[in-house]
């Protein structure tokens, strides 16, 4: 009997570090029967995270390099679903457990590669892919945020292990997809490549926008690019940026001190909220306030309170008001108030901090785990779930070595079943009703369509959100969609819905409990309209079990402000940053989100249940800190690089300038042995590591990165010059206008959309991330203009042409909301 969404299936997790067990981890933590393959010697990551990472597992010691252990793991995948690994291109070839190799044993096996780049590029896939070599090469350290280049500090190092996060949510969910199918498709070989998947991680921090309206810059950005065209020093100070932060998207300092930060414009009812519950109704009522989607042509002033950012005008106005007010009252007693009324908002923490906090652990954002070698010991918890699944809160330690249960699984007959030929996506037919806004909630639509999902996009005849997060950040969002604007007041509209809903296999939203409730889309309500309807929900600080601050609203830099995020990479509490990139957190919640959609379409598949698939804001900040969250009486300290200084995690793993660059130093297990290797370095094998980043920093200096790269060639070690995100697209940009692109083309694909509706060209990273070796990946068509596709599609639920007219004059439907795709 099926007990939990994955009970059903059995995984062999070959992975070592990181990628590989945080996909394994994921599957355990839905109920996956997953089994750790151990080499000789143990886990290659000595670190409490190794056991965190390994929960819910059991554990089997097997010498690949033997005929014996190569035979009993031949035995063990004739009986599994799926094999996770994360070495380098060609290694499992090497063991006799390539794909063709697995295939043969197992046809219906599905088998998931995380290699760091990808094996079809010959320049990348040999490297040693440390996680920070790849966030090296693809331009993660390289002009980290809008702070830092104005201060003039790059590059900047940070040890957020984002390339591990993005790579394994799309493992995880490409695994369970891959098993939704393959009664049809057979069983199935993915790369994820870890390097790909950062990419597109991290896409809208290289997405380019022919002629950028100059509306939708920051003050930052404004400041940034007037002082590169006067030629003038990046060297601001961190007071000195207070002048360009916005009002409603900066931290204050309280009455105790603490930082509380505020995430609320954009969204046309929030700063009003923010003013008003800091006692600053009148400033709201005196604040222009209009229409943000005119042209600004067409303004009646120069920035209006729903449209991100304030203007010049009143920035500091405003600011010096918020300022006086917060001091007025303690950042616990604000977090309270801003919940209560619906402002987002947060305390700035401390990952430990979060780690003991009582919403964190009465939610199940962290759980304690009873663990043999910490004792109690509390850790992030699931990252996707489903609603229903008890089990998400019930952790199993991880494994003593060899107590898999191998004799009896060795007892079960080999896995048997159809195995189908076919090569179309994973989720053709699928229906998804997408009900979502901004970037986390949209993701998921996206991600969907890649695969072959048909995702309808419903939105408000009247925006909420301003055309800088609906239009700038949608055009990657909301590719591949059909788009419809209704009016869910109307009765004509809830009619409209409801029909919609009649033909749909899973609606997205984003929103709390709360919010999804008021909607009608709790489970009873779900399971009355059909039992196997799924809904997919993601919010901010939801968890598999409510705590105190549940239906807090949030957004991205919240999250990272709660978890402990902010205050980490900008060094303190007093000085705390955003940790660098849009959407770092947004992007990785909508694939957690995809992750959980894979378990209840699996669980859906055996049981005929649908269900709620859950996933949050606050649980994507506990994942791209996988690698530090958890904490136990006598843990060593929480003293990983920090701040704006720094440049790396001691002299084997860091930045360093070379004659003709910066590069990135990785040598993480041969340390000593690495400057031993090569003549150049091994006079300074013998330093104390108290010396020896000087004197690596001054003998890096005396020759080019390539002179490194070449010395360290073929060993565990190696040497990566540091790239930018903009350098990375440009250099595999492919016009869509020259025909289909190729996805496969080497670890990185960038596309420049030439014939985009919107008139303007833009360049959108491919989805390139999930390669799989027979299902079809599809590039998503752009995001229509919204509302283009209304009267089509409510032709295609039967309403007739008089009728449409009719929802359209009386604002029960619409077909735009702007005369122009991006107002000006």
């Amino acid at each position: 009997m099926t007990t939990r969404p994955l009970s059903h299936i059995r995984v062999l997790d070959f992975g070592q570090y990181l990628a590989g067990p945080l996909v394994g981890m994921m599957l355990a933590d839905m109920g996956a029967e997953v089994i750790r393959i151990d080499p000789p010697g143990g886990p290659r990551l000595k670190e409490p995270a190794t056991d965190m990472l390994s929960r819910g597992k059991t554990a089997l010691t097997l010498d690949l390099k033997t005929p014996e252990g190569l035979e009993r793991a031949r035995a063990l995948i004739a009986r599994a679903d799926v094999v996770i690994e994360n070495f380098r291109p060609g290694v499992m070839e090497r063991l006799g457990l390539g794909p063709d190799a697995l295939s043969a044993i197992n046809p219906r096996i599905v088998s998931l590669s995380l290699p760091g780049f990808a094996s079809t590029d010959p320049a990348l896939a040999d490297l040693p892919a440390w996680e920070a070599v790849i966030a090296a090469r693809t331009g993660q350290f390289t002009d980290m945020g809008l702070n830092r280049r104005l201060m003039g500090i790059n590059p900047s190092f940070t040890p957020l292990t984002l390339a591990s996060a993005y790579g394994a949510s799309f493992g995880a969910m490409a695994v369970q997809f891959a098993l939704h199918a393959r009664d049809e498709n057979g069983g199935e070989h993915i790369e994820v490549p870890l390097a790909s998947a950062l990419l597109e991680g991290l896409v809208y921090n290289c997405e380019q926008i022919e002629d950028y309206p100059e509306r939708y810059k920051s003050p930052r950005e404004v400041e940034l690019d007037r002082r590169a065209a006067e030629g003038l020093p990046m060297n601001l100070s961190f007071p000195e940026l207070e002048e360009f932060l916005d009002p409603f998207y900066r931290t204050y300092t309280c009455a105790d001190g603490r930082g509380f930060y505020v995430v609320a414009g954009s969204v046309k009812t929030h700063p009003r909220r923010v003013l008003e519950t800091l006692g600053l109704k009148d400033l709201a009522d005196e604040s222009p306030d209009f229409d943000a989607y005119l042209d600004t042509a067409d303004w009646p002033d120069e920035w209006s309170l729903r449209n991100y950012p304030v203007g010049d005008r009143d920035r500091e106005r405003v600011s010096s008001a918020m300022k006086a007010a917060f001091l007025t009252k303690p950042a616990q007693e604000w977090e309270a108030l801003f919940g209560a009324a619906k402002a987002p908002a947060t305390a700035q923490r401390f990952s430990r901090e979060w780690l003991a906090d009582p919403h964190a652990l009465a939610s199940g954002l962290v759980v304690e785990v009873d663990d043999p070698r910490h004792g109690r010991m509390r850790q992030m918890g699931n990252v996707a779930w489903l609603a229903d699944d008890a089990g998400a809160l019930d952790k199993r330690a991880g494994p003593r070595p060899d107590s898999a249960p191998v004799d009896a699984i060795l007892a079960e007959p080999p896995r048997a079943g159809a195995v189908g030929g076919g090569s179309e996506g994973w989720l053709n037919g699928l229906k998804v009703l997408d009900l979502t806004n901004v970037i986390a909630g949209p993701t998921i639509g996206s991600t969907l369509a890649r695969y072959g999902a048909k995702v309808t996009s419903v939105q408000p005849v009247e925006p909420s959100v301003d055309p800088w997060n609906t239009v700038v950040f949608g055009l990657h969002a909301h590719r591949g969609k059909d788009s419809i604007l209704l009016n869910l007041r109307a009765d004509d509209g809830q009619e409209t819905l409801r029909r919609l809903i009649a033909q749909t296999d899973v609606i997205t939203m984003n929103g709390t409990d709360e919010q999804r409730d008021a909607l009608g889309l709790d489970a009873d309500s779900l399971a009355a309209i059909n039992p196997r309807l799924i809904l997919v929900q993601l919010d901010a600080f939801g968890g598999p079990a409510r705590g105190p601050k549940s239906d807090h609203l949030g957004y991205d830099d919240l999250a990272q402000a709660a978890t402990g995020v902010m205050v980490r990479f900008g060094g303190g509490m007093d000085t705390p940053e955003e940790h660098a990139h849009f959407g770092t957190i947004d992007v990785l919640t909508g694939y957690c989100a995809c992750v959980a959609l894979g378990a209840a379409l699996l669980r859906l598949d055996e049981t005929g249940k649908g269900g709620i698939a859950r996933a949050a804001l606050a649980g994507a900040g506990n994942l791209i800190q996988a690698q530090l969250m958890y904490d136990f009486d006598g843990r060593a300290p929480f003293d990983e690089p920090a701040g704006r200084e720094a440049m790396g995690w001691g002299p084997f793993y860091h930045c360093y300038k070379a004659a003709d660059g910066w590069m990135f130093f990785a040598a993480p297990t041969e340390r000593q042995d690495a400057l031993r290797g090569v003549t150049d370095l091994a006079d300074l094998a013998d330093l104390s590591e108290v010396a020896l980043p000087q004197a690596l920093s001054d003998r890096f200096a005396t020759r080019p990165a390539a002179h490194w790269a070449d010395a360290l060639a073929g060993t565990s070690a190696t040497v990566m010059p540091l790239g930018s995100l903009h350098d990375t697209r440009d250099a595999v940009l492919q016009p869509e206008s020259a025909g289909d692109a190729d996805l496969t083309r080497g670890t990185f694909s960038v596309i420049r959309h030439d014939q985009h509706p919107m008139g303007r060209w833009c360049d959108l990273v491919a989805p390139n991330a999930v390669r799989p070796a027979n299902a079809a990946i599809t590039v998503p068509g752009p995001m229509p203009k919204y509302g283009a596709d209304t009267r089509r599609i409510l032709a295609g639920l039967g309403f007739s042409e008089d009728h449409i007219a009719a929802m359209i004059n009386s604002g029960a439907a619409s077909e735009a909301w702007s005369a122009k795709y991006l107002p000006e």
